[in-house]
């Protein structure tokens, strides 16, 4: 009897650990699959190495807006005013540094500061008004796009200072030359750190559990899923050497996903939000301040959408009343993408980077194929469905075993 509880115990764990795997890595091996469809396709066109920075660069504003968007989703929200706040602040940017003649970096903080403004405005009236998310933020879509109409009533503005452009445009310098064959030094000096760090910082992880008697990953896949994640960053590194060295917007988009992980992983707030979006009465009854939680997702998200909105401008060089448009959609389609729940309580940061990784190759192998930008929506469209319907699918049949 007890033999047979065992078993079931034992087959149990390997049937969850199975399901754990799956959603974490399946997101991953989706971008790989797509990347060498579309590397196929375009005969080896997609991963050259200008084509590899400009994924980074065009979608620098997707992958801000998913690492926001991915706490008002978890937290059972939803924003829909992000792309109209990513223009208003945008436009704002350009109105600080060229029309009034601020210098830049205090441009980029006024935008950060009104970033969070709104994000406390549209925080106020969700947490402690308890207006639903989609009305208030449905509301600040029409509200930040007419103020931004307003605020470029002359145009566009052009002739940003060349700080600001350096953030969306710009690329660290190139201290030790050019080797390899044309590889930027840096660049792969920078690559074989981070892959060090990673190996470090995995076996301090796994020798702490080992201490602490907690289960840990047998050795050998432990020592493969090290390899793998070695050999995908060094392999993207050699690439992106190629092209004119290290974009300066990478280094601020790898600070952020490393910066939201962490809160989300390993902080009591990132708890919180799980807690408020998983139930939000079991949270609050647990001594959660869910009104609380809910203000702070918004500023968060507000100040994130500001940032975008500044990365916009810098790499257009300047700001147009059109800029955002869309983009709350491409947010939301990259966190949904990356394995959030609709329901929230479900979702990561690093599900969210990998979602809108997917955007951006899809975008950019349709457009090497010269593929209607009308038919692209509609891939784009599919892909959205078909990753939430997965996600309907996939908690159905949970519920039934």
């Amino acid at each position: 009897m007890t033999t047979a509880v065992k078993e079931e115990s034992s087959s149990g764990s390997r049937r969850l650990r199975i399901k754990i795997d799956a959603r974490q890595y399946g997101i991953l091996i989706a971008l790989v699959a797509i990347v060498l469809f579309f590397q196929i396709l375009t005969e080896g066109r997609l991963l050259i190495p200008a084509n590899v920075s400009n994924l980074i660069q065009q979608n620098a504003y997707v992958l801000i807006l998913a690492i926001g968007m991915v706490f008002v989703i978890v937290s059972g929200h939803i924003d829909l005013s992000v792309g109209s706040v990513v223009a208003m602040v945008g436009a704002i940017t350009a109105i600080a540094s060229v029309n009034w003649g601020w210098s830049w970096y205090a441009a980029v903080l006024l935008a950060l500061v009104v970033g969070a403004l709104v994000g406390a405005w549209q925080g106020f009236w969700v947490a402690y008004i308890g207006i639903p998310a989609f009305i208030v933020t449905l509301a600040g879509m029409l509200l930040f796009r007419g103020i931004t109409l307003v605020l470029l009533s002359g145009g566009t503005i052009n002739a940003l200072p060349q700080g600001l452009v350096s953030i969306g445009q710009g690329m660290l310098p190139q201290p030790f030359g050019l080797l390899f064959d044309g590889r930027d030094g840096l660049t792969l000096l920078i690559a074989v750190v981070v892959v060090g760090a990673i190996v470090l910082a995995a076996q301090r992880s796994r020798h702490r559990k080992q201490r602490l008697a907690l289960p840990v990953e047998k050795m050998p896949v432990f020592v493969l899923r090290l390899a793998v994640t070695g050999i995908g960053i060094l392999l993207f590194a050699w690439l992106l050497s190629g092209h004119r060295g290290l974009p300066i917007i990478l280094i601020i988009l790898s600070a952020l996903i490393l910066l939201y992980t962490f809160v989300l992983r390993n902080t009591v707030f990132g708890r919180q939000v799980y807690a408020v979006g998983g139930n939000r009465h079991a949270a609050m009854m647990s001594g959660v301040r869910t009104r609380r939680v809910d203000f702070l997702v918004f500023v968060n998200m507000g100040t994130l959408a500001a940032l975008a909105g500044v990365v916009t401008a810098s790499r257009a060089g300047g700001a147009v009343a059109s800029a955002g448009y869309m983009y709350e959609l491409d947010a939301i389609a990259a966190v949904f993408i990356g394995g959030a729940a609709i329901t929230g309580g479900v979702g990561t940061v690093i599900g969210a980077v990998i979602g809108a990784l997917i955007m951006g190759v899809l975008n950019m192998g349709l457009s090497i194929l010269s593929v209607d930008s009308a038919w692209q929506q509609v891939v784009k469209g599919m892909v959205l469905l078909l990753a939430v319907g997965f996600d309907v699918w996939n908690k159905r049949r949970q519920r039934q075993t």
